[in-house]
């Protein structure tokens, strides 16, 4: 799954869960850190409209997932290099959320290019993370 997607799922996922008076406080805790990650990346950018469109997305995910979805791209979220720990923080929401699925490898990130991390660089080649 890309990253994206992967975030638009975790989203998702936990708006549900957190409407929910049965959803646990980690869920919600995480739901609420993932979000506020991705507001405080479309603040540095100067995206004031995108939180907005995240809220939204939270009250009617299926109108307005499209345009989170374009908003998260254009903001260049989701890269490996830079945001690593809002990829792991969507896994793990949707691991708990959803741990049929997870452990099914469904939410395993898959990118292809070039990267620079913390372990080292990768050129030209294909990254697969599972993230435990």
């Amino acid at each position: 799954m890309d990253p994206i997607s992967l975030i638009i799922a975790a989203l998702g996922a936990g708006a549900i869960a957190a409407a929910k008076d049965t959803a646990g406080t980690a869920v919600k805790d995480a739901y609420q850190e993932l979000k506020t990650l991705i507001k405080n990346k479309f603040a540095e950018q100067g995206k004031a409209d995108s939180s907005t469109i995240l809220d939204k997305f939270e009250q009617k995910p299926e109108k307005t997932k499209a345009l989170l979805e374009d908003e998260l791209v254009e903001s260049g979220l989701g890269q490996l290099d830079k945001d690593a720990e809002i990829i792991k923080l969507a896994q793990e929401l949707l691991k708990q959320e959803k741990p049929e699925e997870s452990a099914a490898g469904k939410y395993n990130t898959q990118v292809a290019g070039d990267f620079k991390g913390s372990q080292g660089d990768i050129s030209g080649g294909t990254l697969n993370q599972t993230f435990n």
